[in-house]
């Protein structure tokens, strides 16, 4: 049936999350809210006191004998694979021989209750033969040790560029990694079934993956897991892969016990025993014009991964991909070392390595601005892509390159960025303590998953015979608005108000082999192949009551709960009871994989993104040069959702993200000391946005321009785009450093504390 027959009533209209009155009752239903069954069993873990080291002994005797445990489990007991890693078999889930990290998981307490286990836990006795840890980056470097092969995109032209530019630069950005800290932390509840059945409720973004590791570590077939995930009380990365672990001792558990057993970390051993936002040392050296126009860039990037792999191939790769940002580099050479280092294996974070690769460039844009004497924005605009400078230093082009400038300029515009430039010119020049700056940064996302296969995702639609619909997909709901934004595409197909779709947990037994909710894709993905589904079962309806109203299907249109036709009209639910009698299915599944995706990274040819989400930030901030602190003023947002699904959802996005990004650049410090403890490992020290952070005037808009790449109802995805727009106030903290003695280069680290503005204040002034 043709698009234009039918208005979109549901689609592109700002509604509720579905689960939004739930949410804010008290009564949305998380893993550790679900019911327990009688006898059910808690689970803590015992942890490595040191951080690198063989393992000599472990006495458990004390745990075993003390009140309510009922067993412990150490990695000899594991029935099948002692292996909790996404693919190369180097995370064990239970350490055995050797200890790679300090707090590493070494056994497991079963208990009656969980404050049982866990005092259980603390009478185990682990001797550790230790040795020196490798823990930050330098260690690292000095080692040699990695977690993969060293990997670059080599230019032999790039040495030459450099040598013939006007103007050169070289220095090393320093940027910081941050803890996910989403409200729920890690956990899952494992309930035995018969023979080798094993159902797992896992906080996780990624079911299939959790199902697989669960299967391997019992030793049985996929088929026997069941993971479900009704929702997750906030992702952002952290349990794409690391949710796998706290499943399979769960499920090992349940397994041995034959009781139901659930696992919940406390929020310090969660910031222990999960991973981060890779740490990054940025080495550069640039060649420029006298217009500040990059000629040439030799761009190092190395990254500190723990001590696995987990997925650093895809986020240092992503680094790599979002190193140009929105600027066209002629010469590029892009090389990065994956460092291995004896602390917890970082993974996923919201952006997955972009923003590291993104603040690099534009940090590289502020030093040429600050060399040169140029107003920063004039030179990111000499650099953005346009028509004829339009391919990546991968060798995509990016086709609709020609968005940057006129959102760019409309952002300028609204933000009066050039007034309020002048404006604090003369503030800075009559305050000698107090200085203020401000920039305006923009954005460029590819949005896919680099690994192709990923990039697929199925549902699962059913329509009763009352004319009620359920849908089920492979997404995962954690808090970002997913499950309604797809309801309201199957809602829309069948011309029903939201009301009438029921959305049901993710569960791997309906939905098999899916992606990870990760990479911005959810909607993408899920929502075509749920509106491919509906669209399946809405044929077949049409057939019928196109045989009933005596004209062609094509002429049958489906909208506000009827469906019309020639003249004749029947209610949508009397019509599905109406198929029920007449033996039609009124239930498919629906697929879909992204076209057009052909990144071959042997060779590093191809088009690894099926299209680029925009956006841009405009940040004035204040800082005391005397003590280092810093207050956001205002920020400004213009971001591109194509033709958004949902409005409000998508504004609660990109504020969200905004606000993530902005704590990992300004407040969220992770601190290892010389033994690799994790200092900074709770609230207390650990320091998270909060309202107060939030600036007083944040102004949000969207950028409404259709996608031109045939995604789900040409809408663009926003996970993840909106946590760089907060590199404006990086920017924009250079900018008020900079103000102290313009000229010089500024020095600033990110995240930029106090301390860190402090630092980089006193080297303005020639102090440092």
């Amino acid at each position: 049936m043709p698009r234009d027959a039918q208005a979109l009533s549901v689609v592109h209209e700002s509604l509720p999350h579905d689960s939004a009155t739930l949410h804010v009752t008290g009564q949305a239903t998380y893993v550790d809210d679900i019911p327990e069954p009688h006898g059910t069993l808690h689970i803590a873990l015992g942890l490595a006191p040191r951080a690198r080291g063989r393992i000599v002994a472990l006495d458990l005797a004390a745990v075993r004998s003390a009140e309510g445990v009922v067993c412990v489990i150490t990695g000899k007991d594991v029935p099948g694979k002692n292996d909790s890693s996404p693919h190369l078999g180097d995370e064990p889930m239970l350490a055995t021989s050797e200890v790679a990290f300090h707090n590493q998981a070494v056994f497991a307490v079963v208990a009656t209750t969980r404050k049982a286990a866990r005092l259980a836990a603390r009478l185990g006795r682990i001797e550790i033969e230790a040795e020196t840890p490798c823990v930050s980056i330098a260690d690292a470097r000095a080692e040699g040790g990695r977690v993969l092969p060293d990997y670059a995109w080599e230019n032999d032209h790039v040495a030459h560029a450099l040598s013939e530019a006007q103007h050169r630069l070289v220095g090393e950005i320093e940027i910081g990694g941050q803890e996910h800290f989403y409200l729920e932390g890690q956990v899952a509840f494992a309930l035995p079934g018969e023979g080798d059945e094993m159902f797992v409720h896992s906080s996780t973004q990624h079911p299939s993956e959790v199902q697989h590791i669960v299967a391997r570590v019992l030793g049985v077939a996929d088929h026997n897991v069941t993971i479900e995930c009704r929702r997750m009380g906030g992702g952002f990365g952290g349990k794409e892969s690391q949710a796998s672990q706290f499943a399979a001792i769960a499920a090992v558990a349940a397994k041995l016990t034959k009781y139901p057993c659930k696992l919940r970390l406390d929020r310090d051993d969660d910031f222990v025993l999960t991973g981060k936002r890779h740490d990054f040392r940025s080495a550069y050296q640039v060649g420029f014009d006298e217009e500040g126009r990059i000629r040439a860039l030799d761009l190092a990037l190395d990254a500190r991964c723990g001590y696995s792999a987990d997925l650093t191939l895809g986020v240092v790769d992503r680094a790599m991909f979002h190193s140009d940002n929105a600027y066209f580099l002629p010469e590029a050479q892009i090389s990065t070392r994956r460092l291995k280092t004896n602390t917890v294996s970082n993974t996923a974070y919201r952006g997955f390595g972009g923003p590291q690769g993104m603040l690099a460039t534009e940090c590289i844009l502020d030093a040429i601005a600050h060399q040169l004497g140029r107003d920063p924005l004039d030179v990111r605009k000499a650099n953005f892509y346009a028509p004829g400078r339009d391919r990546t230093p991968y060798g995509m082009p990016v086709a609709d390159c020609d968005i940057l400038l006129p959102l760019v300029e409309r952002l300028e515009t609204t933000s009066e960025y050039r007034a309020r430039r002048a404006e604090i010119a003369a503030f800075n020049a009559g305050s000698p303590i107090l200085k203020k700056g401000i920039a305006l940064t923009p954005v460029k996302f590819g949005i896919s998953f680099t690994l192709k296969h990923l990039n697929q995702a199925g549902a699962l639609v059913h329509v009763y015979s009352d004319g009620s619909v359920s849908l089920n997909h492979g997404g995962t709901e954690m808090g970002q608005g997913l499950y309604v934004k797809v309801a309201q595409i199957v809602a829309d197909v069948f011309g029903l108000p939201l009301a009438a779709v029921k959305i049901t947990a993710t569960n791997t037994s309906k939905v098999p082999n899916t992606g990870p909710t990760a990479a911005s894709s959810g909607s993408d993905l899920n929502g075509m192949a749920a509106k491919i589904a509906a669209e399946t079962i809405r044929e077949r309806m049409a057939a019928e009551a196109a045989r009933r109203f005596g004209c062609m299907p094509g002429d049958v249109v489906f909208e506000h709960g009827m469906v019309r036709g020639a003249g004749a009209e029947i209610a949508f639910g009397a019509l599905a009871k109406a198929c029920v009698l007449e033996r039609i299915s009124l239930s498919s599944t629906g697929f879909y994989s992204t076209p057009g995706i052909t990144w071959d990274r042997m060779k590093r040819t191809g088009r690894p993104f099926f299209y680029f989400a925009y956006g841009a930030a405009c940040s004035e901030v204040i800082i005391d040069t005397m003590t280092g602190e810093m207050k956001l003023l205002r920020a400004d947002i213009l971001h591109d959702c194509g033709q958004s699904l949902n409005p409000a959802i998508d504004i609660g996005q990109i504020e969200g993200g905004f606000v993530q990004g902005l704590g990992w650049l300004t407040t969220e410090e992770l601190v290892f000391d010389a033994e690799g403890r994790l200092r900074t490992h709770a609230p207390s020290t650990y320091k998270i946005p909060v309202a107060s952070d939030v600036p007083a005037d944040l102004r949000t808009a969207l950028w409404y321009e259709p996608n031109r790449e045939a995604a789900i109802h040409h809408s663009k995805a926003v996970g993840e785009p909106p946590v760089m727009l907060a590199i404006s106030v990086f920017s924009a903290v250079a900018d008020a450093v900079h103000a102290i003695r313009p000229g010089l280069p500024v020095s600033l680290r990110a995240p930029a504390t106090p301390e860190a503005i402090l630092d980089a204040c006193d080297a303005q002034k020639g102090l440092a």
